[in-house]
C-alpha cells in the first residue's frame, strides 16, 4: 500500500498486531465519559518506507472507548514521488465522527466569541468594576476624565468629598485668559499747521504744559496753543532780524516758559502776563535744548547762606515773590540745601546750571560733550542729568558736584551718531533710553547705576525723539527718512506695538499732553500731529482718579 496523502486521517484496529508506542489501550480499561479535548500522545520518525514519513497518533476519546487516528506527515526537507492513491476498501479505513449535541453547542460557542471584539465584557463583570472603582477611588473610572479637549468639565455630586484634591472649575485662570489688545488709532486725532518751522534736527521746537498749553517756536517767534480751549496767541516775536528761537522749556508748574535762542540767550517768560521777566545770558553759541528741574532737594550745591540771607526784593527782580514763596518753604521745614537748578545746553559743547533766583544765575558749568549738546533731560526723581551731544556721546551727570567737580557719572559711547532723543523710564529712575541719528539708527536702553545697556534695537532711521508712556510699559520714537513716522515699542522687549504714518517729511520733536494720552508731533513738513496713542480705557481711569484723590486729601490732612 503506498503512503497515505498528508493530512490525511487513518483508524487503524486494535486486532493481530503488537500495540503501538503512541496508542492508549481500548476496552474496560479506557476512560470513559464526554471529554472535548484533543490530547497528543507522541510523534516518532517512522523506519519504513525509507524513512520518508512522520507519524503522529492523536487519541479522540469517544462515548465507551479510545480510538486511534494517525496522521502521515511528510518529513522536512523531503517529498513523495509516488503516485497518491485513495484507499481501494470502501468503508474499511474511513474514519466516521460521532457528533453529539453537547459539543455541538460548545463548537458555537466558541464560534461566537471569536467573533466578538476583545474588549467586549459581559455585564456582570462591568457592575464589579464599577463597584471596585466606586469603593476604592470614590468615583467610576469610566466617567472621569482627566484630560478634556472639549466640553465643560462635570460637576462633582452634592455632599461629594474629594479625597484626591481633583478640582472642579468652569472658570479660567488668570493665566490662561487671553489679554486683549487696546486700540490704537492709526490716524492722528487733530492736525496743526506749523509755517516756517525750522528743519534744524539739533533743535527742541514743541513742549507741552501741565496747564494744557501746548508752545511751539516758529522761526522768530513763540505761539501758544490752548488744547482745552483751542485759543492760539503769540507769546514773543525776536526783535533783531536773522535771529530765531532753538528750544522752548516749561517748568513743572506750568506757569513760566524758557525760551533758548540763536543769539545764546535765554529767556524767563510769564505766560499769564505776557511778559519777559528777565534775560540770562552766559552761553557763547545758540541755545539748542532747556530743561527744568522741578523744586528738588539736594545737597551742598548752592551756600546755604543764600537761605538766610533772601537778599532779592520784589524791586530788584521781578521773580522774587515766587522764589520768596519757595525759600520761606524751606526754612519753615529746616531744609538748608533747597536748590533751583535749571540747565541749558548750548552749540558750544557746554552745559550751563542757572539759578533763576539770584542775579548771578550762572552756578555751574558741565563740560563733557566736544560738539553741540542736542539733548538734555533731568531724571524724575532729580537725581541724574542725561545729556546727548553731536559728537555720539551720552552723559549721565549727578545732581551735586563730587569732590572732583562736575564729572559725568557714566559716558556711554556706543552711538554712532549724534544723539538727540534722551528720555528717562517714569517707574524706573535708572532706565534711560536714547536714540542716534542717521549714522546710528538705534535705540537703546540703558542702565545708568551699573552702566549696562539693557537692550538695542535697530530702528533703521533716524532717531529724532524719544518718549516714555506713564500708562503702559511702553515707548515711542519719532523718525526721520524713509518713513518719518512715529513707532510705538514695547518695554522690555522692545517689539513693535503700531506704528503711526502721516507726516510727509522727517519728525523734529515729540512732546506728551500732561494726561499722558496724546504725543504731539513736529515735523519738517510745516504740520503739527496730535495722536491719541497712549489713552487709558474708562474702568482704569476712574481707578486712577481715585488713586490721585486719596493721595490729595492725605496731603492737606498733613499740613493741616
Amino acid at each position: 500500500m503506498h503512503p497515505p496523502h498528508a493530512g490525511s486521517a487513518k483508524l487503524r484496529k486494535q486486532r493481530g498486531r503488537p500495540p503501538h508506542p503512541c496508542e492508549r489501550p481500548t476496552g474496560p480499561t479506557a476512560p470513559a465519559g464526554p471529554q472535548a479535548e484533543l490530547l497528543v500522545s507522541g510523534v516518532r520518525q517512522d523506519t519504513g518506507a525509507g524513512g520518508e514519513w512522520q507519524r503522529a497518533a492523536f487519541v479522540l476519546p469517544t462515548p465507551g472507548a479510545w480510538s486511534e487516528v494517525c496522521l502521515s506527515i511528510p518529513a522536512p526537507g523531503k517529498s513523495s514521488s509516488k503516485a497518491q492513491t485513495t484507499p481501494s476498501k470502501a468503508g474499511g479505513d474511513r474514519y466516521i465522527p460521532h457528533r453529539s449535541a453537547s459539543q455541538m453547542e460548545v463548537a458555537s460557542f466558541l464560534l461566537s466569541k471569536e467573533n466578538q471584539p476583545e474588549n467586549s465584557q459581559t455585564p456582570t463583570k462591568k457592575e464589579h468594576q464599577k463597584a471596585w472603582a466606586l469603593n476604592l477611588n470614590g468615583f467610576d473610572v469610566e466617567e472621569a476624565k482627566i484630560l478634556r479637549l472639549s466640553g465643560k468639565p462635570q460637576n462633582a455630586p452634592e455632599g461629594y468629598q474629594n479625597r484626591l484634591k481633583v478640582l472642579y472649575s468652569q472658570k479660567t485662570t488668570p493665566g490662561s485668559s487671553q489679554k486683549t489688545c487696546r486700540y490704537i488709532p492709526s490716524l492722528p486725532d487733530r492736525i496743526l499747521d506749523a509755517p516756517e518751522i525750522r528743519n534744524d534736527y539739533y533743535l527742541n521746537l514743541v513742549d507741552w504744559s501741565s496747564g494744557n498749553v501746548l508752545a511751539v517756536a516758529l522761526d522768530n517767534s513763540v505761539y501758544l496753543w490752548s488744547a482745552s480751549s483751542g485759543d492760539i496767541l503769540q507769546l514773543l516775536q525776536m526783535e533783531q532780524p536773522g535771529e530765531y528761537v532753538s528750544s522752548v522749556a516749561w517748568i513743572k508748574e506750568g506757569n513760566y516758559l524758557a525760551v533758548g535762542t540763536s543769539s545764546a540767550e535765554v529767556q524767563l517768560w510769564d505766560v499769564q502776563q505776557q511778559k519777559r521777566l528777565r534775560n540770562m545770558t552766559s552761553h557763547s553759541a545758540r541755545v539748542g535744548s532747556l530743561c527744568w528741574n522741578s523744586y528738588i532737594l539736594s545737597r551742598s550745591v548752592v551756600n546755604p547762606d543764600l537761605y538766610d540771607s533772601c537778599p532779592l526784593s520784589p524791586t530788584e527782580h521781578p521773580w522774587t515773590e515766587a522764589a520768596q514763596a519757595c525759600l520761606c518753604l524751606a526754612l519753615l521745614k529746616n531744609l538748608r540745601d533747597f536748590l533751583f537748578p535749571f540747565p541749558s545746553g548750548s552749540r558750544s559743547g557746554h552745559i550751563h546750571h542757572h539759578d533763576v533766583r539770584v542775579a548771578e544765575h550762572h552756578v555751574a558749568t558741565l563740560s563733557g560733550h566736544s560738539q553741540e549738546v542736542c539733548g538734555l533731560r533731568w531724571a524724575p526723581d532729580g537725581r541724574h542729568l542725561a545729556s546727548g551731544g553731536n559728537d555720539n556721546l551720552v552723559n549721565v551727570w549727578p545732581s551735586a558736584p563730587g569732590e572732583g567737580g562736575w564729572v559725568p557719572l557714566q559716558t556711554f559711547t556706543q552711538h554712532q551718531g549724534a544723539v538727540k532723543a534722551v528720555a528717562w523710564c517714569p517707574w524706573q529712575s535708572s532706565v534711560l533710553a536714547t536714540g542716534g541719528g542717521t549714522s546710528d539708527r538705534h535705540i537703546r536702553i540703558w542702565n545708568v547705576c551699573s552702566g549696562a545697556c539693557l537692550s538695542a534695537v535697530d530702528a533703521h532711521s533716524q532717531v529724532c525723539s524719544i518718549l516714555w508712556s506713564p500708562h503702559y510699559k511702553e515707548l515711542i520714537s519719532g523718525h526721520g527718512f524713509a518713513q518719518n513716522q512715529l513707532v510705538i515699542w514695547k518695554y522690555p522687549t522692545m517689539a513693535k506695538v503700531a506704528e503711526l504714518k502721516g507726516h510727509t517729511a522727517r519728525v523734529l520733536s515729540l512732546t506728551m499732553s500732561p494726561d499722558g494720552a496724546t504725543v504731539a508731533s513736529a515735523a519738517a513738513d510745516e504740520t503739527l500731529r496730535l495722536w491719541r496713542c497712549f489713552e487709558l480705557d474708562p474702568a482704569r481711569r476712574r481707578e486712577r482718579e481715585k488713586a490721585s484723590a486719596a493721595k490729595s486729601s492725605l496731603i492737606h490732612q498733613g499740613i493741616r
